[in-house]
């Protein structure tokens, strides 16, 4: 086991030799491997590469069938997205280094055939691992066998890489979260990885599911549980791999490339966003004051590409932690964070809202419960007894499950504020020339949240719900009818309510004469001087 891996480590800050190839040149020729290529990071990291290290020989992408779909099929519809656009009108040959590898994390030797794990021996110089499962809510033994096990599949392939440089690994920011301070450090783990890949082995689904809550203790899900296990089996089975890991936050739709605020999924703050635009979510568990630490995704990426550059000519002894974050260096509120983004809703509406968006915040628990019938389910039961009756197919009771189960697993993260150190990320960035910390960014100090936050909103009409700003208008004019629509219903509820009080109580009857005689004070004054003249 290599020497004591809980110590701070710092990055050498020895000036590069005019020997010492720069970003680009070092990676002239190299054959890359990516796990998670299909992922939001694994996407992004294939065209900013393509695009910026033109001189890559080729990389090779794991990928599994899915859907009937074979995995150069999968590729392909890959490519298709408009993430690369960009690089299909500048650089189309690129494309024909992208080597599609059949297999599978969860399987035997990564379900890579023996032809081609020869071929990744004797040709891979640098492996980026980013494949995980990054649901939250899933089984421990699930979340064990993706993010701890495909690390130890991943490492026995490593090892027998002849030509293997680096190793980069993406773990996660909140892999410890049971931390109020987050150092770039790996810290001791809950159990022992092996004990419980051991357990594993003879546990059936009940007796793991029953003991998953002690296992995790501290932990908010097993998702950052299996992160924080994986980074120390990292420690304990490298042996001489220069390995690094990469420890990004909330990862967010992009700042500035390939497209400003572009993202491609539901996860996390996109999909709260998507539900508050479309009028769905009205109220959200959260601190309005903690920080939300998202970072954008272009950023891990830069620094994925750096990390692997710096450990292979810089070769550590020790392997070094990269947080990748906004908490600490350039914080917002979630507050803040709602608060621009309905700003910008309300300028640029998304297609058939639901309703007006609106969001109020609360961190009371039992307030959100009240909020969450009233706002969010009395209204799904209606319009879903609504469709029942006109013989269509229920949805919204549904939609609202699903809303209310994301906020469920993020509240740990929205009601708490973390501090992260970065040190490690500085010196990287100054051992980078001025040309690669322009190319390759990821100083967070110049981010403007509330552009960041309108591009953002901006970014899921467009690449998520497929909404076309040609038909802005029509959005506008829905926006509108929405509005007027609320008034009425207002103005109605308000009179019902006021008619019952009125028919109830003779001291509101006697409050509502007195407040009409003194409003029609002026008008009989106003009567007598125009029209009788006195």
């Amino acid at each position: 086991m290599p020497s004591p891996p809980y110590k701070n480590r710092t990055i050498s800050t020895m000036a590069a030799s005019m020997s010492t190839p720069r970003i680009v040149e070092y990676y002239e020729d190299k054959t890359l491997f990516i796990t998670g290529a299909t992922g939001f990071i694994g996407k992004v990291l294939i065209e900013k590469l393509l695009r910026c290290c033109p001189g890559i020989r080729c990389i090779y992408l794991l990928l599994r069938p899915k859907k009937g779909k074979c995995v150069q099929e999968r590729l392909t519809d890959m490519l298709n997205f408009r993430l690369f656009d960009r690089l299909k009108d500048e650089k189309p040959e690129c494309f024909k280094k992208l080597i599609a590898i059949k297999g599978d994390v969860l399987e035997t030797n990564l379900g890579i055939s023996q032809a081609d794990i020869q071929t990744l021996c004797s040709e891979v110089n640098v492996v980026f691992h980013s494949a995980a499962t990054v649901k939250f809510d899933d089984s421990l033994r699930v979340s064990a066998e993706m993010n701890l096990l495909g690390v130890r599949k991943i490492l026995k392939l490593c090892h027998q890489m002849t030509n293997l440089d680096v190793l980069v690994h993406v773990s996660t920011a909140y892999a410890n979260c049971d931390q109020k301070s987050i150092k770039e450090v790996i810290y001791p783990p809950p159990i022992d990885p092996q004990k419980l890949i051991d357990a594993l082995d003879w546990m059936d689904d009940e007796v793991v599911e029953a003991l998953t809550p002690y296992l995790i203790r501290g932990k908010p899900n097993t998702y950052t549980f299996t992160k924080h296990l994986a980074e120390n089996l990292l420690v304990d089975e490298a042996g001489d791999i220069p390995v690094a890991i990469l420890r990004p936050s909330i990862v967010g739709a992009a700042w500035k490339e390939p497209l400003s605020g572009w993202v491609d999924n539901l996860n996390g703050p996109s999909g709260l966003g998507i539900a508050m635009g479309k009028g769905i979510m009205q109220y959200l568990f959260c601190d309005e004051k903690a920080v939300a630490d998202i970072v954008p995704v272009d950023l891990p990426v830069n620094m994925l590409i750096a990390i692997g550059w710096y450990t292979a000519v810089h070769k550590p002894k020790e392997i070094h932690i990269y947080n990748c974050t906004t908490g600490t260096l350039n914080p917002i509120s979630w507050g803040s964070i709602v608060k621009y983004s309905l700003s910008y809703m309300h300028q640029m509406p998304y297609e058939h809202a639901f309703r007006i968006p609106y969001c109020q915040t609360t961190d009371k628990w039992y307030l959100f419960e009240v909020y969450k019938f009233v706002y969010h389910m009395l209204p799904a039961y209606g319009l879903d007894l609504i469709s029942r009756c006109m013989g269509k197919k229920p949805m919204m009771v549904w939609v609202y499950s699903k809303l209310h189960r994301s906020i469920d697993t993020l509240a740990y993260f929205t009601t708490r504020s973390w501090e992260w150190t970065n040190h490690n990320s500085h010196l990287l960035d100054s051992n980078m020339t001025a040309d690669e910390q322009k190319m390759f960014y990821f100083d967070v100090k110049n981010l403007q949240w509330p552009h960041y936050m309108e591009n953002y909103c901006l970014g899921g009409k467009l690449y998520l719900l497929k909404e076309k700003l040609a038909d802005l208008q029509s959005a506008k004019d829905h926006y509108k009818l929405l509005r007027q629509i609320k008034y009425t219903v207002n103005l109605i509820l308000t009179v019902i309510v006021w008619r019952f009080v009125m028919h109830k109580s003779k001291l509101a009857r006697d409050l509502w004469k007195q407040l009409l005689a003194v409003l029609m004070r002026p008008m009989k004054g106003i009567w007598n001087a125009v029209v009788l003249g006195r």
